[in-house]
């Protein structure tokens, strides 16, 4: 790994703190029901704010967004805001937003690993997982508001990786809360499959082209996909269950 990946979040964040990363702010989907919040309540979320260390939250340092899909059903697709940290050179973990607003919605989770972690999972959790070469190389993975240069390492580092995602709240199906089972997401692996206005929507609010960006990374060298990764196209859907037990059967 070259020194200037292994720099990444610092430069990252300076690049962040420089161009306020980029884009404009796009508001959730949904208004969660319940009252406004209280002035007792606000004071004491301004004095926690000024009195306890946030060191987890600290290390979220890089904004990537982009766009997912259930697994099994390609029609359920949503943008996707990553607020991301580097756990070591080979993890990164992700909360996922539904906006990159103020009143953002948590829809939650991605933990990244590299092919060399990936490659020493069993089968069947590798079909838990989803390649990210057809995000960079299409240019719909994009990090706004950093230097050409910075974006580059990011996105060749990204490319070779590999995504597990979980969404808790489905705002993009106008839920109020975060009701129903957690959903297992998949990217994109093909060009025709995500939602050409969906793309073109982002892009004009983030003054960004998805088109101008897939010309830009064409010369990345991209890796080839574990096979066993994106299990969908091959017919492997998985998706969490209710199974009431009956009585008497061991848990």
């Amino acid at each position: 790994m070259s020194a200037s990946v292994r720099g990444l979040p610092l430069l990252l964040t300076c690049a962040c703190l420089i161009a306020g990363c980029g884009g404009e702010n796009t508001s959730s989907n949904v208004t969660a029901p319940g009252a406004e919040q209280a002035p007792k309540t606000k004071v004491l979320e301004s004095g926690a704010n000024l009195l306890q260390d946030k060191a987890p939250l600290a290390q979220l340092n890089a904004y990537l967004d982009g766009f997912h899909f259930y697994n099994g059903n390609m029609q359920g697709q949503m943008e996707a805001h990553h607020y991301c940290g580097h756990v070591n050179e080979d993890v990164i973990q992700c909360v996922i937003f539904d906006g990159n607003d103020e009143d953002a919605k948590i829809m939650g989770i991605e933990y990244i690993v590299t092919a060399k972690l990936f490659a020493g999972l069993p089968t069947e959790e590798k079909h838990l997982w989803h390649s990210h070469v057809h995000e960079v190389r299409s240019g719909t993975l994009v990090a706004p508001g950093i230097p050409e240069v910075a974006e580059r390492e990011l996105m060749t580092k990204i490319a070779g990786t590999y995504g597990k995602t979980w969404h808790t709240w489905h705002t993009d199906r106008e839920h109020v809360l975060p009701t129903g089972s957690p959903m297992l997401m998949m990217g994109f692996t093909a060009d025709g499959q995500a939602n050409p206005q969906m793309i073109a929507d982002r892009d004009g609010r983030m003054n960004i082209s998805s088109d101008e960006l897939r010309r830009r990374r064409a010369d990345i060298p991209y890796p080839s996909i574990d096979p066993d990764a994106d299990a969908w196209s091959k017919g492997v859907v998985m998706q969490l269950r209710t199974e009431r037990l009956q009585q008497g059967t061991p848990r």
